[in-house]
Parts: structure tokens; C-alpha cells; sequence
């Protein structure tokens, strides 16, 4: 057994310092924001001539906030309303929303990569080339629904009223194909209307 040749190489493991840096500092600065943003919260409500309204109540479990370099984990601070005190608002985090997962410039990332040809069931290979092995990926199924959104965005786009609008020159764009058809030797062209 001293002469065993493996027969497929392992793949090597990079590891990209400076992205680590990155993802650590922008956690950092994350968790930061969000710890100031309830601190705020906790003196608007808290005025000093009253017992406190509301106090600070742990965390949320932790969650992934998936951004152009990749995933940062971030956990979501919380506070609780005393009793007796149930007209003031819950604390809601306008820098981390309840249900965001993704930044914008990934949802924006999404359609851009389908509209680049990347195939419905190849996005989560992408999106791990882009954003390294933890990125997580999106399922054919899940891509299939984006593009029916897409759909019909679209649809209402395209039935927008025009009529008080007043444009200089109309864009058509369509698709020439290298068969010639015909004796004059015209090159096909099609459009999507």
C-alpha cells in the first residue's frame, strides 16, 4: 500500500484573506448598526420622566444576510414592550427587515445572471463561483418562479400608457440569423413583441 496513486487530485482549498477581512469587518459594522439602531429605539420611547417603556430583550437567532461578498451572519436585536405600556411601537429594524436574506444588489444579481444565459438549474455553481462555497443556492424551482415575477413585471410594462408620453426615437432590437432565405439571400430576423 506505499504505492497508491490517487487517481483525481483533491481540488486545492483557497483561502482569500483579504475576502475574510472583508466579511469579518462588514459583520462587525453590521452588527454595529443594528446594536444603534435599537440603542436609538430604547431613548426615543424611554423618556426620562416615566419608568421605561421597553428594554432590551436578547437577540434573534442568528441568520445570513447573503451579500456580494458572500454570507454574513448577523443577529438581529430585540425589546420588549413592558406591560402597561402596549400603545407603543415594537421595535423593527429599518436596516435589517424581518425577512431579508438577500441585498439588493443580489436580487439584482439574480435576473442579470439569467438574462447572461446562465441556465435555471446552473445558478447555484454561479452563484458559489461569485461568492465563494457558502453561498447558498437558488433551485431550479425557485429560479422558475423569479422568471414567472419576471414575467409579468413585464407584462405590465408593456401595457403601460404611453399616451401623454412623447418620445424622440422608438429602440426595436431583434435577433439576425446567418441562414439566408430566399434567392436575394435576406437574413432572417425575428423579435419579441
Amino acid at each position: 500500500m506505499k504505492n497508491v496513486t490517487k487517481l483525481r487530485p483533491e481540488a486545492p482549498q483557497s483561502s482569500d484573506v483579504l475576502t475574510e477581512i472583508l466579511r469579518s469587518g462588514a459583520q462587525a459594522l453590521l452588527q454595529q448598526a443594528v446594536e444603534a439602531e435599537l440603542q436609538a429605539y430604547l431613548s426615543r420611547v424611554n423618556s426620562l420622566d416615566r419608568p421605561p417603556a421597553a428594554i432590551r430583550n436578547g437577540y434573534s437567532p442568528e441568520r445570513a444576510i447573503q451579500t456580494g461578498i458572500g454570507a454574513i451572519p448577523v443577529q438581529q436585536p430585540r425589546a420588549r414592550i413592558k406591560k402597561g405600556f402596549e400603545g407603543i411601537e415594537q421595535f423593527s429594524s429599518k436596516i435589517l427587515p424581518p425577512y431579508l436574506r438577500r441585498t439588493k444588489s443580489m436580487e439584482e444579481l439574480i435576473p442579470w445572471l439569467y438574462l447572461k444565459g446562465i441556465s435555471t438549474g446552473d445558478f447555484q455553481d454561479a452563484l458559489q463561483a461569485l461568492l465563494g462555497a457558502d453561498a447558498p443556492g437558488l433551485s431550479a424551482t425557485t429560479i422558475t418562479r423569479l422568471k414567472a415575477s419576471w414575467s409579468d413585471d413585464y407584462e405590465q410594462w408593456a401595457k403601460r400608457d404611453l399616451s401623454t408620453k412623447r418620445y424622440v426615437y422608438i429602440w426595436a432590437d431583434g435577433v439576425h440569423f446567418n441562414v439566408r432565405l430566399g434567392e436575394d439571400g435576406e437574413r432572417a430576423c425575428t423579435s419579441s413583441s
